[in-house]
């Protein structure tokens, strides 16, 4: 099994509970309380971990809730390499409103790192003993991260021979890709701000992705389309695969869940249209989960075999 590392430049606890109904100025009762360790990468980790592997996840923490954090990833045996910084970790909450099934996303900003911080994360993925064979960066960069930071991410993990596997949105994730990534997971909004274009149609969706394959930016795109499901675009060609039908409790997470079902996969030694089974599989899984609880692994296995890949372009084959 090939290592697999995790950066969450942004970490949080995730708060998430449930009311009847949301409504301003009244104080609202809130059921269902929980607290998760977030963040996109720690997501991942979290997901990799239920799925059977091993994953180390390195991040900035401080304060109790950066304890806090540390603790709940220790109860589900994930190994933290934590930068120790002096603000308190983020906190975010989600409120599931009964009545209606509406989900409200409250996300704040994070701690403002300095530079000393981030050279700090940089500089330990530099420094470990054992280098793993994929690094997934994911989330957002907190105020004070240079724009360039996953970009400096992408040179050390060729330097440790890692594939890379980006998970972000605007400026970092332009810059990173102009040093070139092995896999990025972009969503539509994302894959739009990244090119400039409307992309309304799903021809448009591919040669979108294609062009960043064949420019060398990225080995491989997994594109996310929500309900409409995903896209593979790689140097072997397209696959298309549509949304597996679901009751959705909530959606925190799915995103997360898809790239831990990807890597988690390929670093197994699985190919990568198996991979993308378990991505859309593991994503589909999440949404089954109340608040932030991520997807179960015997949810993933039951939808696996639901996930169908189409072959598109000149590959096209009909159904896999």
């Amino acid at each position: 099994m090939t290592t697999i590392l995790t950066i969450t430049m942004n970490p949080s606890i995730d708060v998430s509970a449930a009311t009847e109904r949301v409504a301003p100025v009244r104080k609202l009762r809130c059921t269902a309380v929980r607290r998760d360790a977030g963040g996109g990468g720690i997501n991942v980790a979290r997901v990799v971990s239920r799925l059977g592997s091993e994953c180390d996840a390195l991040y900035p923490a401080g304060g109790s809730p950066g304890r806090l954090l540390r603790r709940l990833l220790d109860q589900e045996g994930i190994t933290s390499i934590v930068i120790d910084i002096e603000p308190d970790t983020r906190e975010s909450f989600t409120v599931l409103e009964e009545s209606s099934g509406d989900q409200y996303r409250f996300v704040l900003p994070g701690p403002e790192l300095d530079v000393a911080a981030g050279q700090a994360c940089l500089d330990r993925l530099a420094l470990l003993r054992n280098p793993p064979g994929y690094v997934v960066a994911s989330g957002s960069l907190p105020p004070g991260t240079p724009d360039d930071f996953y970009a400096e991410v992408a040179r050390r993990a060729a330097a440790l021979g890692a594939r890379l596997v980006l998970d972000t949105s605007g400026t970092a994730l332009a810059k990173a890709l102009d040093q070139g990534v092995y896999m990025v997971k972009p969503n539509l909004r994302e894959l739009r701000d990244l090119t400039g274009q409307p992309l309304e149609r799903e021809a448009e969706w591919e040669e979108a992705a294609a062009g960043l394959v064949s420019s060398g930016k990225a080995e491989v795109v997994a594109l996310t389309l929500g309900d409409l499901g995903a896209l593979l675009v790689s140097g072997d060609g397209r696959l298309r695969a549509p949304a597996i039908p679901v009751k959705v409790a909530s959606a925190v997470g799915a995103g997360d869940s898809f790239v831990a079902g990807m890597v988690w996969r390929l670093a197994a030694g699985g190919d990568l249209q198996e991979a993308f089974r378990y991505g859309v599989a593991a994503g589909t899984a999440a949404l089954l989960t109340p608040g932030t609880e991520l997807c179960r692994k015997d949810d993933v296995e039951r939808l696996y075999p639901q996930a169908r890949l189409r072959r598109l372009g000149a590959l096209q084959q009909g159904d896999i």
